[in-house]
């Protein structure tokens, strides 16, 4: 798949958009690890989440879309950081993903990342495209662990 022309950067009009999937991929893919319900279901909310995205937030400036009619899947890269990359659950395992990421790598000279510890289909999604585990690990927000990913050879294998 090469769907590098669906990929364009986020506008204010995609806040509503990008939200909706971070939102759903927080639930649906984190919230079974830590079940708590205050956060996943309160304090994470669409709309709190959309107002993140201003015009020339640090959030949208940062923030790319795969947009081919829909919104299906973003990316946000900091510098040689990929900060957030998630698919709408119904069209994930169509390769959406994986050119978000190869163009973070190629476009952007990104190369590494956070993921939760537990994600294994997370883990084993980048471990597929040249990523390995650093063996650096942190604790964000005193109750996540999160393990460090880098990009091991050259954009060749994204």
């Amino acid at each position: 798949m090469n769907d590098k022309k669906h990929i364009r950067p986020a506008t204010p009009e995609d806040a509503g958009r990008i939200a909706e999937i971070t939102v759903t991929n927080y639930r649906v893919n984190f919230y079974k690890f830590f079940k708590n319900d205050e956060f996943y279901f309160g304090e994470l909310n669409v709309l709190d989440t959309a107002a993140e995205y201003t015009e020339n937030s640090q959030e949208l400036l940062e923030t790319y879309v795969y947009d081919d009619g829909i919104i299906k899947g973003i990316i946000r890269i900091n510098g040689s950081e990929i900060v957030k990359l998630y698919v709408e659950p119904q069209f994930q395992s169509l390769g959406i993903g994986a050119e978000l990421l190869r163009y973070a790598v190629n476009e952007h000279s990104a190369s590494w990342l956070w993921a939760l510890e537990y994600n294994e289909r997370g883990i084993a999604f980048y471990k597929r495209h040249g990523f390995e585990l650093t063996g650096e690990k942190m604790i964000e927000d005193e109750w996540v662990p999160l393990v460090k990913m880098a990009l091991t050879d050259t954009k060749e294998q994204i």
